[in-house]
């Protein structure tokens, strides 16, 4: 680093408004939340998502209350306009959720993306064009009126390829990329002349989008920008401010705050804030920050156990353990002051007539986040076994113990490598059948059994079956003061050692008469390796009974 790095760097030059208003405001009703998880996300990700997981992170996002996402960039290749064609083809955009694509200012990208939302009831497209010196004088070596051109002339397009579909409801946004660090008096210009060309009126508004794309300021310098626009752009109540905020500061939530004090109405991000370098603004932390102000953000993050979950499955990525709301350890204290401070706060908000959340430490009642200060969110996503055992519980009903995450995650890590693609909640199930031998390819296959109990001892239990070993039909019998003991017993010759029992747990997959068992044990043959086995059935005695025989068969 320079000793002196004012000979390499300057101070962000202030905004000249002395009479701003925004610091004397407070935030009173939530924005318009847009989504660009999957596409400003999904570009940021090594291994972009496929069909499936952008498919569910799509869902995921109509779950939370999001009304406005950003589906992907259509021009980019195959897969993307495949997907978006698609969520349009299939219906599957609620008729309360608007699609957005992205496009810069070029005919056949713009073309190719109002195609992909050929049939929509209604969509966004977004058209952008980078307007600051540095991208004018270097990337683009283009002049102020040629950069407002490229703006003119993709706004034309816009109208003229919604007047060719004209039942769709067609809204437009209009990015002046690297606003924050652009001429103010030039963004407007650009602005007002794409205006100009889309007539937008209080009833049908232009959306314009001011993002810092790569965050070079303090946040009260974004904040006056957003003031000084709101101020200066014509016909103030036909356009919608949005925010898109980058976080190379680390201040990324709170330029988005102080932009909406600023008068901005909308605000674009992901959630836990992926995107390119340090990632775009936290919808989640953004939401929630209002959420514990007493103001309703219109997102539900209620279940933000099945949000991470989903996120991380999607992205590959960790939420952090002290990432605000969501980390694994925020509601975990180490310090027997804080925890002892946590208890007593519990305990006065028990004997409190009103509900006025009052905990030291805790700024949110972690159960209004479907989480307890006791129940600490343990999501081990480094190594991939929350996301892992995530998928099984979504699509199969299974509640793997943590230990058999751990011990079914190598599995799937050794997959992916050896595959060298991305695993589909399919490879995955296949993956579990295959390493805890559900389809009976071990050596040990259940055939029949019965248990009684013990004519001789009352507190004895006698297991009596045939099982096939090593492709042999076998009877065996093993006596002990259980089912799973008696088995144990039973098996012991074959497995040249007793199985000792570690762990064992079983839970309902469903409801109803439909409803099945789903049984998980834990052991070890002598001082052999930890086993794990996993058995599924109607009947919770023969869904123990294979999972016991799902473990031998790992011996």
């Amino acid at each position: 680093m320079l000793s002196d790095p004012s000979r390499k760097y300057r101070p962000f030059p202030q905004v000249n408004l002395p009479d701003r208003q925004w610091p004397s405001r407070t935030i009173t009703q939530a924005p318009r939340w847009l989504s660009t998880d999957l596409r400003d996300g999904n570009q940021a990700l090594i291994d972009p998502m496929g069909a499936e997981k952008k498919q569910r992170f799509f869902d995921l996002l109509v779950k939370v209350g999001i009304k406005e996402i950003e589906v992907g960039f259509p021009s980019a290749g195959a897969t993307e306009f495949d997907f978006i064609s698609g969520l349009v083809r299939t219906g599957r955009v609620p008729d309360d959720v608007m699609v957005q694509v992205l496009t810069q200012s070029r005919k056949d990208l713009i073309d190719t993306s109002f195609e992909s939302l050929r049939g929509a009831r209604a969509a966004i497209v977004h058209l952008y064009n980078a307007v600051s010196p540095a991208w004018r004088q270097i990337v683009f070596n283009m002049t102020m009126p040629e950069i407002k051109q490229i703006a003119i002339e993709g706004a034309k397009l816009l109208r003229d390829n919604a007047a060719a579909q004209p039942d769709t409801d067609w809204h437009f946004e209009y990015s002046p990329e690297t606003f924050s660090t652009a001429e103010l008096d030039f963004s407007l210009e650009v602005c007002s002349a794409v205006m100009d060309i889309l007539k937008p009126t209080p009833d049908h508004p232009i959306i314009f989008n001011l993002p810092a794309t790569v965050e070079a300021a303090m946040p009260n310098i974004y904040a006056d920008q957003i003031e000084y626009f709101g101020r200066n752009i014509p016909n103030r109540d036909s356009v919608i401010i949005s925010l898109h905020t980058h976080n190379d500061r680390g201040t990324g939530v709170a330029a988005t705050e102080l932009g909406l004090l600023a008068g901005a109405d909308r605000v674009e991000g992901c959630l836990f804030g992926n995107g390119e370098r340090t990632g775009n603004v936290d919808l989640v932390t953004v939401a929630l920050n209002m959420y514990t102000q007493g103001l309703s953000p219109g997102l539900d993050f209620s279940d933000i156990d099945e949000v991470i979950k989903t996120v991380e499955y999607c992205n590959q990525l960790p939420v952090h353990p002290r990432h605000p709301y969501a980390g694994e350890l925020v509601f975990t204290a180490f310090s027997g002051s804080h925890q002892d401070a946590i208890k007593k706060g519990f305990a006065a908000q028990a004997q409190r007539n009103d509900e006025l959340w009052q905990v030291p430490y805790l700024p949110i009642d972690p159960a209004d986040l479907g989480q307890s200060y006791e129940a600490v969110i343990r999501v081990n996503s480094q190594s991939g076994k929350g996301g892992v055992a995530w998928v099984l519980e979504q699509d199969h009903g299974l509640k793997l113990p943590k230990k058999m995450q751990a011990n079914f995650s190598s599995t799937v890590q050794e997959l992916s490598d050896s595959t060298g693609r991305e695993l589909t909640s399919t490879d995955i199930w296949e993956s579990f059948e295959k390493r805890y031998h559900l389809k009976g390819d071990g050596r040990f296959r259940l055939i029949d059994f019965q248990e009684s109990q013990s004519p001789k001892q009352q507190d004895e239990r006698i297991f009596a079956g045939k099982i096939r070993i090593d492709g042999v039909e076998q009877s065996v019998s093993g006596r002990g003061n259980g089912l799973i003991s008696s088995l144990a017993n039973a098996l012991e010759s074959a497995l040249g050692g007793q199985l000792d029992i570690i762990d064992y747990s079983e839970h309902a997959i469903g409801h109803g008469t439909d409803a099945r068992a789903a049984a998980y044990v834990e052991c070890r043959v002598g001082d052999g390796p930890v086993l794990f086995g996993v058995g599924i059935s109607r009947d919770v005695a023969t869904a123990s009974v294979r999972a016991i025989l799902s473990a031998a068969n790992g011996a």
